[in-house]
């Protein structure tokens, strides 16, 4: 695509990642962008998106979040995560395609529980259905399921040619069963049966300890200075 597009600068303000770093996002204003096709150009350009905001980092003095996606014909799960889909095995998988009234009940539940310290809590149903509902491209709901209770849910964009991680949550109980690795896992396997290239993870920073899990999939990318290099373990 070689057309120009109008682009917005925010202001800096603190970052939420790192404590005594300073956060500036580039955010994709022109509304020839607002389609499926232009957001997963601009996703392989490094971008993400939050509801229907689409952005990436720009910050002055640093560069630590990578935009990482995995590639999912060549995946071959480690050791510990063919030991985690075997624990798991007894979990049910299921995929949906809009949100569902049943969700919202366990994103409050870890929100509340996990991230007490983050942005979004305490948690509310406008704040759910603005961050997690988009109308730029069809969406996938990865569901897992421990008989009848709902576990876990992916929130996944699906593009032409990957998937995108967008959000997930879960519930607290099963923390120590790995469940997001397992939700990670699950959703690599579904792109590889939706005939996809790629699944993005979205911003791997080294030194935070909430963004710092998602290279333990390989082979994956990661987007330095505009050019994708493949990681092998």
């Amino acid at each position: 695509m070689n057309k120009s597009y109008q682009l917005g600068i925010s202001q800096t303000f603190p970052c939420n990642y790192l404590p005594d770093q300073q956060e500036r996002l580039l955010i994709a204003v022109d509304q020839r962008l607002q389609d499926s096709e232009h957001y997963g150009w601009l996703m392989s350009q490094g971008f993400r998106r939050s509801g229907d905001q689409i952005y990436r980092p720009h910050c002055i003095n640093c560069s630590a979040c990578q935009s990482l996606r995995v590639l999912i014909n060549e995946y071959r799960p480690t050791k510990s995560q063919k030991r985690l889909l075997k624990k798991n095995h007894q979990f049910i998988i299921k995929v949906n395609s809009e949100l569902q009234d049943n969700y919202y009940p366990l994103y409050e539940r870890y929100i509340n529980e996990v991230h007490k310290d983050g942005a979004m809590f305490p948690a509310n149903h406008t704040q759910y259905q603005s961050f997690l509902s988009g109308e730029l491209t069809k969406q996938v709901f990865l569901e897992v399921w421990h008989e009848e209770t709902l576990i876990n849910v992916a929130v996944t964009d699906a593009l032409n040619d990957a998937l995108s991680a967008v959000y997930t949550f879960y519930h607290p109980d099963y923390r120590k069963s790995g469940i997001g690795t397992f939700s990670i896992i699950q959703q690599i396997l579904l792109a590889k049966k939706l005939g996809k290239e790629f699944l993005y993870l979205g911003y791997q920073i080294d030194d935070c300890q909430k963004m710092n899990y998602k290279n333990r999939y390989y082979p994956h990318q990661l987007l330095k200075e505009n050019s994708w290099i493949t990681v092998n373990k």
